[in-house]
């Protein structure tokens, strides 16, 4: 019986520990759910893009573009984006529960010029606490409203 205790006591905090590892999950109408610890995302192609954020000034910001987490994940993208799936979204939400929304074709680069970034860097530096680990960055946006910090998750969903 003490060993059986012992045992299940480790199973959860091997649980625990994974799921505080997690930084971002994507899933929803995705054909393979992810949960990404930092070193995942690391592991993806960088990009470097310059923004203006709130205080007006224009600032580096270096991350994964959007579209390569969802790709990773089988969202249905490129030459697949067209019929009913042009009524899916990304729904983001940080870890306050802010929530925004991008339609697919925002984030496809088969249909938008502009990269929207997942950043993990400002200027060259570490996003603070309060706005990282990770950032959505969203270029030549006239407000950044959608710019939400603390990324956690990315739900995929339908419109209808």
């Amino acid at each position: 019986m003490k060993s059986l205790k012992i045992s299940l006591i480790l199973v959860l905090a091997s649980v625990l520990a994974t799921s505080a590892q997690t930084v971002l999950k994507i899933s929803g109408e995705v054909a393979t759910p992810l949960a990404l610890q930092a070193s995942d995302i690391a592991g993806f192609p960088h990009v470097q893009v310059k923004a203006a954020d709130r205080d007006g000034k224009t600032h580096t910001y270096d991350g994964v573009p959007v579209f390569e987490l969802l790709k990773k994940a089988g969202v249905t993208l490129g030459g697949q984006l067209r019929g009913e799936n042009l009524v899916k979204y990304a729904l983001v939400r940080a870890a306050d529960g802010y929530e925004v929304l991008f339609a697919l074709p925002e984030l496809d680069p088969d249909y938008s010029p502009r990269t929207i970034i997942l950043a993990d860097k400002a200027d060259g530096a570490a996003l603070p606490a309060g706005t990282g680990p990770y950032r959505i960055v969203v270029p030549e946006e006239k407000k950044p409203a959608r710019w939400i910090r603390e990324v956690r998750e990315i739900e995929i969903k339908f419109a209808k």
